[in-house]
């Protein structure tokens, strides 16, 4: 299953905390098939039937069943640049 890390659960716990969003907001990372995997991640006040979910930390992400196929044995890392944009990244469990 996707873990996060340290720095990934507060991004995520940060951008699901605004003023107005449910208890169940999440990031929902669904993926188009493609023959090289792309992913796309976007703010979610609630699961879609089917998602997996996965709670870390307080943090909640919900992932399409192509994406938790694919992303099973990954760990979700973030980033804010020096723009104030959050950038993800991918990297394989230790």
């Amino acid at each position: 299953m996707l873990t996060l890390t340290e720095n990934a659960t507060a991004i995520v716990n940060e951008i699901t905390t605004q003023p107005g969003l449910s208890d169940e907001a999440g990031l929902r990372i669904t993926s188009t098939p493609t023959p090289e995997p792309a992913f796309e991640v976007t703010a979610a006040a609630q699961g879609e039937p089917g998602d997996q979910v996965v709670q870390q930390g307080g943090a909640t992400i919900y992932l399409d069943e192509s994406a938790a196929q694919l992303l099973d044995d990954k760990v979700l890392d973030a980033a804010v640049d020096q723009s104030g944009k959050v950038e993800f990244a991918l990297g394989l469990q230790g």
